[in-house]
C-alpha cells in the first residue's frame, strides 16, 4: 500500500509539473537589479508555486520591448509608461496590467563647472540623451520649459548618449541621462565627487512619468486563460518584489547568479537593489490612477510636439491586479 502511494503521489508531482503554464518575459534592460523582483521570484519558487514557468529573457541596446511583443516573442514586457503609450497611439495595442515601479530614478546629472545650477541655465548647452522610447520624458520636459531641441540659439543641443556616462567625463556635455540607481554611481565610480554635481530628479521637478510597468497585448486578454496566467504571473512577481525589497543583499546575489555575462559585481548590483527598493516602495502592484493621469497630462503636454497628442483609451487594466492581489 505504502509503494502504492508513493507511486501516487510521484504521478501526481510529475503531472502538475507537466501542467505548469510557460510565460516569456522580456526585460528592458540586461539582467541587473532593476529587475530583481522577477529573478527573486523565479529563485524562490514563487512562480512554481502558481503553476508557471517563467523564461526570463534579457534586453539590450539593441532590444526593444515593444518590437519583441508586437513580433509575439513574449507574453508580457517590461517596459516604461511614455514608451509604450507612443506605441499604443501608434497602433500597438499594449495595455498595462501591472505598475510594480511606484516612482521615477531618471534624473540629469550635470558638473557644476558647466555653470548649469537651475533648469534655467540648460539654454545653449548640451545635454545627453537616451533615445529608443527613454528620451520622452525628457523631450516633454524640454517642452514644459520652452527650449528647442533642435541646438538652436537659446535652446539645448542633444547629444544621443549611450548608455553609459562617457559624455560627462569627457565633458561632451553638460548633463547627461542618469538613473538613481545606475549610472549616476558610475560617474562617481569615475572619480567625480558629489559635491562637483548638480542632480535634477525628475520627480522632484514635477515632469516625472511611471517607469517599469507590465504589459500585455490588449487582445491575449480577451482569453480567459491567458488572462488566469497573468493574475499568477502579478501575484508572484508582486510577492518577488516585495521579498527583494526586504532581502536586499539576497536579492543581489540571486540578479548576480543569472547574469549570464558575468559583467556585474555584487556590490553595484547590492547598490542598486538598494536604490531600486526606494522606487517600488508604496507600490502593491495596481496601477494608481492619479500616477497614470499624471503621466498621460505629461505626455499631452508637449505644445506643438507632444508626445502623445490624445489621451489613450484602454491602456490600463485593473482587471489581473484586482484578482492577483484580492
Amino acid at each position: 500500500m505504502k509503494k502504492l502511494l508513493v507511486s501516487a503521489a510521484l504521478m501526481a508531482m510529475a503531472s502538475a509539473a507537466q501542467a505548469a503554464d510557460d510565460v516569456t518575459l522580456q526585460l528592458k534592460w540586461v539582467t541587473q537589479a532593476q529587475f530583481a523582483g522577477y529573478y527573486v521570484a523565479a529563485a524562490k519558487g514563487f512562480y512554481e508555486e502558481e503553476g508557471l514557468n517563467v523564461t526570463i529573457l534579457p534586453g539590450g541596446p539593441d532590444v526593444a520591448p515593444t518590437q519583441v511583443i508586437a513580433g509575439g516573442g513574449a507574453d508580457v514586457v517590461v517596459d516604461w509608461m511614455p514608451s509604450a503609450l507612443a506605441a499604443r497611439e501608434k497602433g500597438l495595442a499594449l495595455v498595462n496590467i501591472a505598475q510594480p515601479f511606484k516612482s521615477s530614478g531618471m534624473e540629469l546629472t550635470c558638473l557644476k563647472e558647466s555653470g548649469v545650477a537651475t533648469p534655467a541655465d540648460f539654454h545653449d548647452k548640451t545635454l545627453g540623451v537616451w533615445f529608443g522610447g527613454n528620451e520622452y520624458p525628457f523631450l516633454n520636459w524640454m517642452n514644459k520649459l520652452a527650449l528647442k531641441t533642435d541646438g538652436s540659439a537659446g535652446g539645448v543641443t542633444v547629444l544621443k548618449q549611450g548608455f553609459n556616462v562617457d559624455p560627462l567625463l569627457q565633458k561632451q556635455a553638460a548633463c547627461v541621462s542618469t538613473m538613481t540607481y545606475n549610472e549616476y554611481w558610475q560617474v562617481i565610480d569615475a572619480g567625480v565627487k558629489p559635491e562637483d554635481l548638480v542632480v535634477f530628479k525628475y520627480e522632484d521637478e514635477g515632469v516625472a512619468t511611471l517607469e517599469d510597468g507590465l504589459y500585455v497585448m490588449e487582445d491575449k486578454l480577451k482569453d480567459a486563460a491567458f488572462e488566469d496566467k497573468m493574475v499568477r504571473f502579478v501575484r508572484a512577481s508582486m510577492k518577488g518584489w516585495k521579498y527583494a525589497e526586504e532581502h536586499v543583499d539576497e536579492a543581489a546575489g540571486i540578479v548576480i547568479e543569472n547574469d549570464a555575462t558575468g559583467a556585474q559585481t555584487i556590490e553595484h548590483q547590492t547598490r542598486m537593489m538598494g536604490e531600486i527598493a526606494k522606487l517600488t516602495a508604496g507600490s502593491n502592484g495596481a496601477l494608481d490612477e492619479a500616477d497614470y493621469t499624471r503621466t498621460v497630462d505629461a505626455l499631452m503636454s508637449g505644445g506643438s510636439d507632444p508626445v502623445i497628442t490624445k489621451a489613450p483609451e484602454g491602456a490600463w487594466t485593473h482587471a489581473v491586479t484586482d484578482k492577483a492581489l484580492n
